[in-house]
C-alpha cells in the first residue's frame, strides 16, 4: 500500500525549535520524526511513499537522499502550500487507483500498520474509508468523532468546547481507491481534508481505535512529553 506523507507544514507552534529543523525532521529519542514513520511503514509492508515539502524543503530533500529508504520515496514540492486535500488531489496518480494512505507526517505514532490495514480491510460493508482514532485527556482540543455499535462515523465536533465524548481524530487514514476517485471528480477544489471531505462522508467512514502512542508533537510541551516518553 502507497503512502502520502504530509511533511510541509511550517510548524510555527513549535518555534524556537523548528527556526532551522522542518517540523517532520525534528528528533524523537534520537531519530528523525520522519525516519521513524519511515521505519515503521516499511516494517509493516507498506510503500512506496510520496513526501510533499514547502517549508526548510531542501533539508527534507537531503534528509531523503541520505536515508535509507531513498528508493521508495518520491518528493514533491509545493512553492504554495496546498492544504492537506489540496495535496491529496494534486497527487492522486501516485496511488495507481488502489486504496492508500494518507498520513500527517509530523504527529509522533506507535501504532500498528499491520493491524490498521487489516482493520480496514474487514472495514463494513459500504465504507469508504478508515479513520485511525485514539482516546484523548483533552478533548476540546481535538476532533471528536462519534460513532456507533459498528465503530462507523456518525457525527464529528471539531474542537469544540464540550464534545460528547473523548474519541479523537488521528489524522491517518486508508482512503479506498473509490473515494479516491470520488475526490477526484466531485471534490478536486477542495483544500483542506479535514473540513472539506471528511464530513461529506459521515457514516461512510469506519475507525481503528488505537491504544499505542499518537501524539501531535506541535507545541514545545507536547514535544517535550513525547521525548520523555519510554518505548
Amino acid at each position: 500500500m502507497r503512502a502520502l506523507l504530509l511533511a510541509a507544514g511550517l510548524g510555527t507552534r513549535l518555534r524556537p525549535i523548528t527556526n532551522n529543523t522542518p517540523k517532520c525532521l525534528v528528533p524523537i529519542n534520537g531519530p528523525p520524526l520522519l525516519q521513524i514513520w519511515l521505519e515503521r511503514l516499511t516494517a509493516a509492508g507498506i510503500g512506496p511513499f510520496l513526501i510533499n515539502t514547502h517549508y526548510l524543503a531542501d533539508k527534507v530533500t537531503a534528509f531523503v537522499e541520505e536515508s535509507l529508504f531513498q528508493k521508495k520515496i518520491q518528493v514533491t514540492f509545493e512553492d504554495n502550500l496546498l492544504g492537506t486535500a489540496g495535496t491529496l488531489i494534486r497527487n492522486l496518480d501516485f496511488f495507481q487507483d488502489e486504496d492508500g494512505l494518507l498520513i500527517h507526517a509530523d504527529n509522533y505514532c506507535l501504532a500498528d500498520f499491520t493491524a490498521f490495514e487489516r482493520a480496514h480491510n474487514n472495514r463494513p460493508l459500504g465504507c469508504l474509508m478508515t479513520m485511525m482514532t485514539f482516546r484523548t485527556d483533552d478533548p476540546s482540543s481535538c476532533g471528536i468523532v462519534e460513532v456507533d455499535e459498528s465503530g462507523v462515523v456518525v457525527g464529528f465536533h471539531e474542537k469544540v468546547e464540550h464534545p460528547p465524548g473523548n474519541l479523537a481524530n488521528g489524522a491517518i487514514y486508508i482512503i479506498s481507491h473509490e473515494l479516491l476517485k470520488i475526490i477526484e471528480t466531485d471534490l478536486n477544489y477542495v483544500t483542506d481534508f479535514s473540513t472539506e471531505v471528511l464530513h461529506r462522508f459521515k457514516e461512510y467512514i469506519f475507525t481503528y481505535e488505537i491504544s499505542d502512542v499518537l501524539l501531535d508533537v506541535g507545541t514545545p510541551e507536547r514535544y517535550e512529553n513525547a521525548n520523555n516518553l519510554k518505548n
